[in-house]
């Protein structure tokens, strides 16, 4: 049922590959030189420089620099990529183009772990982290490649957007600017947890993440591990059963096992989330994300907000646009995500009006933070069109509860009932899809379900659902949204999925460039933003919990930010489930002190009341700009 399949790296990289190849416009510009650069442990980093042909002592150029986990490819004197840099615009304008390979990853020596421990008070050589081999690199570009201007920038998107944030913390004084993009930040919250409850859909990928390499290689060396699922991946997960059975796969896989061993945000997790140590930080920022990005949208917004918490004197601001995962690095020319048609040439806009200016100013023209663009540069969802703030969230959003109340209704106002509420029964052996995609499940990563369809979750008996009237005006909600529940259930443990859709009018018309002819819009649920909470972390996430059945609960959680206006005739509405799979794995729904270990009969039928009334209401609380 299963077989072994190659995966090169650039399967992982192709989304940020240009449509057409500049290698002949980068061949005349450029020349490129590979380098083993040494860190002050001794170990060599493997790096790769492309310099402007025309650089001299009177023209010299900024360096531009990537670090990755991802292969600095194509290797060889002789052999060019299809493009340099974040974009076109870029490229062309030139820069020395600095790419690196991780320690431990590919060319580069060393010993590689993921999401790289940062040490904040380094005493010895052997003390090093991201930042540590940042610094050393600068060094040594600095005193090694002629014709520079003294001016480092860096950026990088997904994970290379994580090594875009760790090193920002080298602190040498000639990075002026950092563009951390879907940067993960803590994988407890980003990637392969959400609020602690596993991504089950990444489970093809921990052999990119869990295999060290025997010495440095320009190969996929992880590559025979790979798995491929059957073309049903929620059948395939299914037959798979509980999470201990990926042991028969992954049992000498490291990340796994380090998953497995550590179900909760201990000192494991906790060392490894680099945003605590955001502070003292002297350079620009800008962070970049995807509104519709499935892997990596907690990243963006609280790297941001935790740079501007920690340094409010510097130049910080976000950027967040209609885009899936990376998808600002390519233009597609008419801008889809699913079915969701957002306008034209919009990554072109961003890259030639934001990322370029934010990178010339403080790296070829005055540095000052002058820069024309606004603190936060976001994409409104709804009215499809970009938006510019002085700070985010607003401090002058409206802070307003939408309340769940009986048969479906969602509104405004507080229950006065004194004994209302909703139930439904959740069953592990048949749980709630996640998309109505099934070729999607099989995939890679998850890419189409952050804006899809959920007519077909609607309709479920084990799908809650309450929605508004139709809007007498258009609704702007912008900033952070947080669900408030009110639940008991009948096991001593749950999960909550918790989605805000906009429901379109019954007249919505077809526009020109839906992917698949049988999508019909009017009545469209379009998924605007959803986060899974895990019962047990409700307290802690350190220090987990079990339900004690039959007892009223508080389950609050943070969804992520929004911004998208719900139009005059829409409806707004709200889903809550118990499963979304295999986006996430199956709670057993019976307390267990470790799920990734959990036996088959530890899976329970259980039911699950969500509670409107007075003294108990349920409600999800947003933020309304006017």
């Amino acid at each position: 049922m299963l077989k072994h399949f190659l995966l090169p790296v650039l399967l992982l990289i192709s989304l940020f590959s240009a449509a057409q190849s500049d290698e002949p416009f980068i061949r005349e510009n450029y020349t490129k030189a590979e380098y083993d650069i040494p860190v002050r442990d001794g170990i060599k980093l493997h790096t790769i420089v492309y310099k402007p042909k025309d650089a001299s002592s009177e023209k010299k150029y900024p360096f531009l620099m990537q670090r990755t986990c991802y292969s600095v490819a194509p290797y060889g004197a002789d052999k060019y990529p299809p493009r340099l840099g974040p974009s076109p615009a870029l490229m062309r304008d030139k820069f020395i183009f600095v790419y690196q390979d991780v320690r431990g990853r590919y060319m580069s020596e060393g010993v590689w772990t993921n999401m790289t421990p940062h040490i904040d008070d380094k005493k010895a050589k052997t003390d090093v982290d991201e930042a540590s081999d940042m610094y050393d690199t600068i060094e040594w570009l600095l005193k090694n490649i002629p014709e520079n201007n003294g001016r480092v920038g860096q950026w990088g998107i997904s994970y290379p957007g994580f090594y875009t944030t760790a090193s920002a913390l080298a602190q040498h004084p000639a990075l002026k600017a950092s563009s951390p993009q879907a940067p993960i930040s803590d994988f407890f919250f980003d990637d392969f947890h959400h609020n602690g409850a596993f991504t089950q859909a990444y489970y093809t990928t921990f052999p990119v993440f869990g295999i060290k390499p025997p010495k440095p290689t320009t190969q996929s060396w992880f590559a025979p591990e790979m798995i491929h699922p059957e073309p049903d991946g929620y059948t395939f997960n299914m037959k798979m059963g509980p999470l201990k059975n990926y042991d028969k796969y992954y049992s000498k896989n490291f990340f796994w096992q380090e998953t497995v061993n550590h179900p909760n945000k201990d000192e494991f997790w906790q060392k490894r989330d680099i945003l605590p140590h955001l502070k003292g930080l002297k350079h620009a920022f800008m962070t970049v994300g995807g509104w519709f990005d499935a892997e990596d949208l907690y990243g963006p917004l609280n790297t941001y907000k935790t740079i501007e918490k920690n340094n409010p004197s510097i130049y910080n601001t976000l950027v967040v646009g209609p885009f899936g995962h990376g998808r600002w690095s390519r233009e597609t020319g008419h801008t889809m995500h699913n079915d969701i048609y957002f306008g034209d040439s919009i990554a072109t806009f961003y890259q030639n009006n934001i990322e370029a200016t934010f990178f010339r100013h403080f790296l070829k023209e005055a540095g000052d933070g002058k820069t024309g663009l606004p603190e936060a540069y976001l994409f409104d969802t709804g009215k499809k069109q970009w938006k510019t703030y002085d700070k985010w969230p607003l401090p002058s959003a409206e802070k307003r509860k939408l309340y769940f109340h009986a048969k479906g209704k969602l509104d405004f106002t507080q229950p006065k009932e004194s004994a209302s509420a909703s139930e439904y029964v959740s069953d592990p052996m048949k749980p709630v899809p996640y998309t109505d995609n099934y070729k999607q499940m099989a995939g890679f990563t998850p890419f189409e379900y952050m804006s899809e369809d959920q007519r077909f979750a609607a309709v479920r008996p084990d799908v809650l659902v309450f929605e508004t009237e139709p809007l007498k005006e258009d609704m702007t909600l912008g900033g952070e949204i947080t669900a408030l529940l009110k639940i008991s259930t009948t096991g001593t443990d749950a999960d909550f999925f918790v989605k805000l859709i906009d429901v379109y009018p019954d007249n919505e018309p077809n526009h020109d460039y839906l992917p698949n002819p049988r999508t019909v819009l009017a009545g469209y649920q379009q998924m605007v933003r959803s986060e899974i909470m895990r019962a047990r972390f409700r307290k802690s996430f350190e220090k987990p919990e079990p339900l004690v059945a039959g007892q009223v609960t508080d389950i609050n959680f943070r969804l992520q930010d929004v911004l998208h206006t719900f139009k005059k005739g829409h409806r707004i509405m709200v889903q809550v489930q118990s499963t979304a799979f295999p986006l996430f794995d199956r709670n057993p729904q019976k307390y267990v002190e470790n799920i990734y270990k959990a036996e088959q009969a530890d899976f329970i039928t259980a039911k699950q009341t969500i509670y409107h009334q007075s003294g108990a209401a349920s409600a999800l609380e947003v933020e309304v700009i006017k």
